[in-house]
């Protein structure tokens, strides 16, 4: 079973010409209105890939909070934990070229009323694989990874967007995951090098996946270091594909996958995410998934 502890939005996506510089106005030709929020698309990507999958996070009383469940709904992951609340629900405003690069502003809302405790003891142990993203209040992490750690549960954490954890508290992970920026940030905060090798040599040989887009990714922990090459693709948009190679990673380290094949199938679906165009709606099934390795 995977516990995703983490955000809910409702994102609003905007084509534009280019992104747009500081005080400059750019105008595209539509906007697209998807669910999003890094945890909620870590658990659809975990989801559409067989796995199953509990949510925890806010949404608030108001009118994106439907549209912001929706496609969590549609990949039947279980919502019993997730809470209504007094703020608004999670807004992102997404800026995306023509080579699907983005920019991303985020109104957190009532992501930041979630609390560890609505994670029920029931559901974490040896049996739960235990997802997290940093889009939640940081203590709030800390307290629950010292919580699956002490019940046997695997930790997968997404320093997504970087942000500052104590370094007790990243040894207790399994499976850490970032991309470039993630790494030199983590990398500074830690005073050691941004390779995948130097810092999971660093936090004490925990498994670290470095992703690097279009150079793939490197991925090191106390069995060695390698890097998993990227799939040939034309790239539509990259939003939510970080979240949907974060997912399927999850999805196969519970069902007890070795951490290169789970890497392998994860870069696969991440690359098939990035050919569409939208945020959680452009996570593929595992049929589709399964279908492109094939190909």
């Amino acid at each position: 079973m995977i516990v995703v502890f983490g955000s809910i939005n409702l994102d609003l996506i905007f084509s534009l010409p280019h992104i747009p510089r500081p005080g400059e106005t750019v105008l595209g030709p539509s906007t697209r209105i998807e669910p999003g929020g890094k945890g909620a698309n870590q658990a659809v990507a975990a989801a559409r890939d067989g796995g199953r999958v509990t949510m925890i996070g806010s949404v608030g009383r108001d009118a994106l909070a439907d549209g912001a469940l929706a496609l969590l709904r549609g990949a039947g992951v279980d919502l019993g934990c997730v809470q209504t609340v007094d703020a608004s629900t999670g807004c992102a405003a997404i800026s995306v070229d023509p080579n699907g690069e983005n920019a991303i502003a985020v109104g957190s809302g009532a992501n930041l009323t979630t609390h560890a405790g609505q994670v029920l003891d029931g559901l974490l142990g040896a049996g739960t694989t235990a997802v997290l993203q940093m889009e939640v209040p940081a203590g709030e992490n800390i307290t629950l990874i010292k919580r699956a750690r002490a019940a046997g549960s695997k930790i997968v954490l997404n320093l997504a967007p970087a942000s500052a954890l104590p370094e007790d508290t990243l040894r207790a992970v399994d499976v850490l995951v970032v991309n470039e920026t993630e790494g030199m940030w983590l990398a500074a905060h830690l005073n050691c090098g941004a390779t995948a090798a130097a810092l999971s040599a660093r936090l004490g040989g925990i498994a670290v996946v470095r992703t690097r887009g279009s150079e793939g990714a490197d991925i090191a922990s106390q069995d060695g270091a390698w890097h998993e090459p990227a799939v040939a693709i034309h790239v539509a948009d990259t939003t939510a594909a970080g979240d949907c190679f974060v997912g399927v990673l999850a999805n196969h380290l519970d069902r007890g996958a070795s951490l290169r094949a789970a890497v392998r199938r994860a870069s696969a679906a991440a690359a098939l995410c990035c050919t569409r165009l939208g945020s959680q709606g452009s996570i593929p099934t595992a049929a589709e998934t399964d279908a492109f390795l094939a190909a």
